[in-house]
């Protein structure tokens, strides 16, 4: 899927682009929560346990598919999508690298999301995430996901989404 400069492709999650990104976004997330938290930014170790509680591996065939968004050609963002159950996808690790936020990252994501999510024969999209990621539950809200009661327990879920696919 291209959008104006960003275009967005299916890829491995194990290629070294993805690792990469998905280690920045683990630290963004994890520095944001610290932050508000504890008033510090999340330290390597506290980061690499997040990436071992919270493996990837299962957005690859046939439990999920891994996407990354490309900038005029520079790799700036993610998304990966995990099958479940009753035609339903659940999203996961949306990343739009600092510098190209702003930029229309997250709706290109997401816009390739939506296709993708069809063309896997899914009709509604969920996702959680926290109170206070706002950038990112603008986002959704402004595309068409609406709250939703609690699907599943995590620590740091704290509010829920879904949206149709029509």
């Amino acid at each position: 899927m291209t959008s104006d400069r960003w275009s967005v492709e299916l890829a491995s999650v194990n290629s070294p682009e993805a690792l990469g990104l998905l280690r920045e976004y683990f630290v963004d997330v994890a520095d944001r929560y610290f932050l508000l938290h504890d008033g510090r930014r999340a330290t390597s170790e506290e980061v690499e346990a997040a990436l071992v509680d919270s493996p990837s591996a299962d957005l690859a065939p046939p439990t999920g598919v891994f996407l990354l968004g490309w900038y005029d050609a520079q790799l700036a963002g993610c998304a990966g999508l995990r099958l479940e159950e009753n035609r339903t996808v659940e999203l996961t690790r949306v990343f739009v690298r600092p510098a190209f936020r702003g930029t229309g990252g997250g709706r290109a994501l997401l816009a390739a999301v939506d296709q993708t999510a069809r063309n896997l024969g899914a009709t509604r999209i969920i996702l959680d995430t926290r109170l206070d990621l706002t950038e990112a539950r603008t986002l959704y809200t402004t595309t068409g996901y609406q709250e939703i009661p609690a699907y599943k327990q995590d620590k740091y879920a704290e509010i829920w989404y879904s949206k149709a696919l029509v």
